[in-house]
């Protein structure tokens, strides 16, 4: 097998769109695939200085009359005393109850990055901030504990070789490294004796895309979702995950969120 050859078929619901550039508003367009778990989808703008409002409908239909069902609504509202983020649901024609937001991040007059990340029965949106610069490294005071989650967001870079999170102790040892390698296509846990193990699921990581990768610590290791989908665990004693004080990334991405 070549290094270069991909070794998972892609899922349908997986296929990237090329990004659209200065689209005319208001911009209809088709999401291929249909809005699964694990998708993403990123809008980039500026907010005009004397701006009321935008939207962002997800909708099951591209026709602008009769007007389809939408099935997410997310409308920023900055007219207002207290601006706020307004999102619903329109079925048949009539708005469901409304989930209200305070607060908007957004500001008038300045850009924005907004993430949309899609779960099995939720969507999250995301205000991205500036990029941090990696490898960039964060304490764990405490360790890990069951229950715990390590959130890591960013940008894959144009031409990527290769993306690691690594779980360090208190002697800098790595107990643990989840490994994404470009040139293979492999996403894979790595020991500190270099014992890999691969890790069967197609590879989602792609030149110029956004990701989330999770790992929720439980009693007996790690498990791990990357853009919301599941996959699988590495073993780890509860020892070994109480030891763990630094978490660190690198590689060829923009870093745009570390939480836990």
């Amino acid at each position: 097998m070549s290094p270069g050859e991909n070794l998972d078929p892609i899922p349908d619901c997986f296929i990237l769109q090329p990004p659209v550039f200065h689209p005319v508003i208001p911009y209809v367009t088709t999401i291929f695939g249909g809005l699964h778990a694990g998708k993403m989808v990123m809008l980039q703008g500026v907010v005009p200085l004397r701006a009321h409002r935008f939207q962002v409908d997800f909708q099951c239909g591209c026709s602008l009359h009769p007007q389809p069902d939408i099935a997410i609504h997310f409308n920023p509202r900055f007219h207002t005393t207290k601006p706020h983020v307004i999102c619903n649901t329109l079925h048949s024609g009539r708005w469901q109850r409304e989930a209200r937001w305070p607060g908007v991040a957004l500001q008038r007059g300045a850009s924005f990055l907004i993430l949309f990340l899609f779960g099995n029965e939720e969507v999250k949106p995301f205000l991205l901030q500036s990029p941090r610069l990696v490898p960039c490294s964060r304490a764990l005071p405490q360790g890990l504990w069951p229950g715990q989650v390590i959130i890591v967001r960013g940008l894959v870079l144009q031409e990527p070789k290769e993306f690691t999170l690594s779980l360090r102790d208190e002697a800098t040892r790595t107990p643990v490294m989840l490994r994404a390698s470009f040139t293979d296509r492999t996403l894979a846990w790595v020991s500190p004796w270099g014992f890999k193990k691969l890790i069967s699921a197609p590879f989602l990581f792609y030149p110029q895309r956004f990701f989330e990768v999770l790992l929720l610590c439980q009693e007996g290791g790690l498990k791990l979702a990357l853009n919301g989908q599941p996959l699988g665990s590495t073993n780890l004693d509860q020892q070994t995950l109480e030891r763990l004080r630094e978490v660190r990334i690198s590689g060829s991405i923009q870093l745009y969120c570390v939480h836990y």
